[in-house]
């Protein structure tokens, strides 16, 4: 039996420590945070997105760069095996539009608490406010890491890019990163006058000049800086190299099915607008 220390009690974390454990390891979890999943609470908006139902081959094109990295990763372990295992561990699924899986609660803390039982009955340890400053190592072996006094960072999630420090002193060589499944900053004054306004079966286009770099069709909704929803961070995660070099256009953010729309509700959608701006 070895000893596997896992930084970070987050999705990957808790589950790769019930399977570590599961085969005999002695895990210890070190979450810095006052609790274990603190960022898949807030996934789903609080409901989970647990996973997509689709054929594996279906969830490739959905992966924005270097899918051929998750090959193996979607064909060793699968939706199928992820439902499997939530569903066991006492957590009821529901597919919803676009093969969304959530637990049938909708709330993301029965995932967390799922984690958190098959965890202990597999006899994982789990120490909170414990923020490893370092990982140690010797001959190019990791020998152990060294623990702060548990000091919280900014970030309200504990997500404060360790792991690529982490990484990087270890050996690894890693590549710059850039903003994914992010809202969008908008410089218009008025957007943030339009701040709750949440808008379906809008068109958007992202533009740099006449070069269209995203279109598609969904869910938006304006805030206190920008536009924020499905489609915008559907969005972002394709434009987010190209935002780090130049602002981008975002046009026809309003231009709406008209077979998804009546008349009357048409009217009512100017009048929202209009009334928002003049407040």
């Amino acid at each position: 039996m070895s000893k596997v220390a896992i930084i970070g009690g987050g999705a990957a974390g808790m589950l790769c420590g019930v399977y570590t454990a599961r085969r005999g390891h002695q895990v210890h979890i070190l979450e810095k945070n006052e609790k274990l999943g603190k960022k898949l609470f807030i996934t789903g908006k609080g409901r989970c997105n647990v996973t997509n139902d689709s054929d594996t081959e279906e969830l490739f094109p959905a992966v924005m760069s270097n899918r051929k990295f998750l090959y193996s990763a979607f064909y060793t372990y699968g939706s199928r095996d992820v439902m499997e295992f939530f569903e066991k561990a006492g957590v009821p699924l529901k597919t919803e539009r676009g093969n969304r899986v959530f637990p049938v609660s909708d709330h993301s803390s029965d995932i967390i608490r799922a984690l958190e039982r098959e965890l202990k009955k597999a006899g994982a340890q789990i120490h909170l406010h414990t923020e490893v400053k370092e990982v140690c190592t010797q001959d190019q072996k990791v020998t152990g890491v060294l623990l702060s006094d548990g000091t919280f960072f900014e970030a309200d999630t504990g997500s404060t890019g360790d792991g690529y420090r982490f990484a990087a002193e270890t050996g690894h060589k890693v590549v710059s990163q850039s903003p994914s499944l992010v809202p969008l900053v908008a410089k218009e004054d008025y957007v943030s006058k339009l701040q709750g306004l949440s808008l379906r079966n809008v068109e958007l286009t992202v533009k740099s000049g006449k070069k269209v770099l995203y279109k598609d069709f969904g869910e938006m909704m304006f805030t206190h800086f920008g536009v924020t929803g499905p489609l915008i961070l559907s969005a972002s995660a394709q434009i987010g190299k190209k935002l780090e070099k130049e602002p981008l256009e975002l046009s026809n953010p309003l231009s709406l099915m008209q077979n998804s729309l009546t008349p009357g509700s048409c009217v009512n959608l100017m009048q929202i607008i209009t009334s928002s701006l003049k407040m």
